[in-house]
């Protein structure tokens, strides 16, 4: 997947260039803010919001590092044994990452391999391995590229970034997953967006998502899944600090248990509604139409008509940094098979109390209901509930201290990896090294 993105990225910069001017993008009159770039509103960017205080934001730089991580675990085998298993945890992980910017690119490129290993249940020993690439490439000062891949193999669940809110509702994740058992994900994504005039903007995007168990036996009920998604947009600019807009997207996930398969297609139609608040506040809502159909063998095709809503807020100011979301739509290939109805809502948050202490914290919450009334008593849906604590401190130039709790409830009937034990408690330390070489530009 990585290499094909690449390629179509190399494709497109070798094509003849566009006029550094977009028709009727610049118009008559003086140079002022209806001349500038237009923004691309989280509902149409699909971006998340970040996660970093104003003294973590950091661009042009080279970085590398390690950090060893010590954990506890009251239910490392709670899913597949009959009785629940407490172990330590250790994770050795090593990183390299680049950002660097010019005028017309910016990249950013991280791997970071490790290995995980059990006190007593060895049998769950694993070497991880994450990898990303992304590229925001300006052909034109109208037309912009963005082009993102990341390739992650995990088998421990509270080994992944937390504190991710997305601006616009991702119809392929959300559901339930095995904690501890290995796992591979891709996920790669392309966008164009280009500004037709002065306050009107037209884009497109594409992804693709595949997320699959190593070991059945690991994942106990839950299926392999994969989606792909495509869509395009109208971007309009009300005044400096308002933006509204058309969008339209498709998805198909299809989740693959080891028998039998379950293929969910969803359009929605949303009209969206940013609001910027100065650089520190932006406020979206979006929402619309949106018709499913979805096949379960052996059951026949079944499909409707309901509506969708998302809304998101970020709040970034130089020490603090805040950041929810809310929807409801329609979603498969979330873990579970079929088509639900998923009502998801996400919040973070990170406060840099003083110069050498930062706190942080994340919670999410996410209710199925399916949507295939043949099914609804042999596979109901149900909810999962996650939480995270976390303080942080350096300890000197290179070396940091961080403490994290973490929290999974799930609670779905007729999962075996899930129903046995719906609770896991999660309490990590960790000590790293991170080395930062400025870069020019």
């Amino acid at each position: 997947m990585l290499i094909r993105v690449c390629l179509s990225l190399a494709l497109l910069a070798a094509m003849p260039g566009w006029s550094q001017a977009a028709p009727g993008a610049t118009g008559s009159g003086s140079v002022g803010e209806d001349n500038s770039q237009m923004h691309t509103p989280p509902p149409v960017s699909g971006e998340a919001y970040p996660t970093a205080t104003g003294s973590e934001s950091r661009s042009n730089y080279l970085r590398t590092g390690f950090s060893l991580d010590t954990s506890y675990d009251d239910k490392v085998l709670g899913g597949s044994s009959a009785t629940p298993v407490s172990d330590t945890i250790y994770s050795i992980r090593t990183s390299i990452a680049l950002d660097q910017s010019t005028p017309r690119l910016h990249q950013t490129l991280s791997y970071s391999p490790g290995f995980t290993f059990y006190q007593h249940t060895s049998a769950l020993n694993a070497a991880d391995q994450s990898g990303s690439v992304k590229l925001q490439y300006r052909l034109s000062p109208h037309l912009s590229l963005n082009v993102a891949d990341s390739v992650q193999k995990t088998s421990n669940v509270f080994n992944l970034p937390y504190g991710t809110v997305p601006g616009s509702n991702d119809s392929s994740t959300g559901g339930a997953v095995a904690a501890f058992a290995d796992e591979i994900s891709n996920s790669a994504t392309a966008e164009a967006s280009y500004q037709l005039t002065r306050n009107g903007m037209i884009g497109g995007s594409g992804g693709s998502t595949i997320f699959d168990y190593l070991h059945a036996a690991q994942a106990g009920g839950l299926p392999n899944s994969k989606s792909l998604e495509g869509s395009a947009f109208y971007n309009l600019r009300l005044t400096s600090t308002q933006y509204t807009g058309l969008t339209y997207q498709y998805s198909k996930m299809v989740a693959t248990p080891v028998t039998g398969q379950s293929d969910t297609r969803v359009s929605t139609l949303s009209l969206f509604y940013t609001l910027y608040l100065g650089h520190a506040l932006t406020l979206s809502v979006s929402g619309g139409p949106q018709h499913f159909n979805t096949t379960q063998s052996p059951l026949p095709a079944s499909g409707s008509w309901t509506p969708s809503l998302t809304t998101s807020a970020g709040w970034q100011r130089s020490r603090t940094n805040l950041a929810a979301s809310y929807g409801r739509t329609v979603t498969g290939a979330g873990g579970l098979l079929g088509a639900f109805h998923s009502t998801k809502a996400d919040a973070t948050v990170r406060w840099q109390l003083a110069r050498n202490w930062t706190i942080g914290g994340g919670a999410s919450y996410d209710l199925q209901k399916n949507v295939l009334p043949a099914i609804l008593s042999a596979s109901p849906g149900g909810r999962t509930v996650s939480g995270t604590a976390s303080l942080d401190r350096p300890i000197g130039a290179h070396l940091s201290a961080s403490l994290k709790y973490q929290r999974l409830h799930q609670s779905y009937g007729g999962i075996p990896v899930l129903s046995n034990v719906p609770d896991s408690n999660n309490e990590v330390v960790s000590i790293s090294y991170q080395f930062t070489r400025p870069l020019g530009r």
